[in-house]
């Protein structure tokens, strides 16, 4: 959702106009249209060649990995996979913030990642390679602006999940 349709649904939401605040906001995000739509068709005119070189540096650092067994369709599915983590990106940068990751973008990945028996530790290790091939094709403020995505991707496949069951106190069969 965009900063402009989220200012409108909670103004809509509370029965208001929306604040000097939150149109300064949507000035701000139309003035830097142009560039995070030139970013963004920067990332997808080099998103191939970051995939190419991020899975280089991948299989130099984990070379016994399904991507890299020689079946073809194992890493087709790891490449396409990767460029997709990269069009996330494109998405997040042409709304402005990182709502695409929250809402399309990372939901589910890391329950997938583990049914499909892919450990975790080789897609974090591959997305680092991405991160790093990317800084190195872009220039300095395009780097800027996509490392916050990357960290975001890493940081949420990285961290442990909702334990099944917790323990806070007295179970059922103890008196409170």
């Amino acid at each position: 959702m965009s900063i402009v349709k989220q200012v409108i649904l909670n103004a809509d939401e509370e029965l208001r106009y929306p604040t000097p605040g939150e149109l300064r906001t949507i000035r701000s995000f139309c003035k830097t249209g142009e560039e995070r739509i030139r970013l963004a068709r920067t990332l997808e005119e080099k998103a191939q060649a970051i995939v190419d070189r991020g899975t280089q540096k991948f299989w130099q650092v984990c070379p016994k990995t399904p991507s890299n067994s020689g079946d073809r369709r194992k890493t087709g599915a790891a490449k396409r996979d990767m460029g997709w983590y990269i069009r996330l990106i494109s998405y997040c940068l042409l709304a402005g913030d990182d709502r695409p990751l929250r809402e399309i973008g990372l939901v589910g990945m890391k329950e997938l990642y583990t049914n499909i028996g892919i450990p975790l530790a080789n897609i974090l290790q591959y997305l680092r390679c991405l991160k790093a091939e990317a800084i190195a094709l872009l220039d300095e403020a395009e780097a800027a602006a996509i490392i916050p995505y990357f960290d975001e991707i890493i940081q949420e496949l990285a961290l442990p999940g909702p334990p099944y069951y917790m323990n806070d106190g007295p179970g059922e069969s103890e008196p409170v």
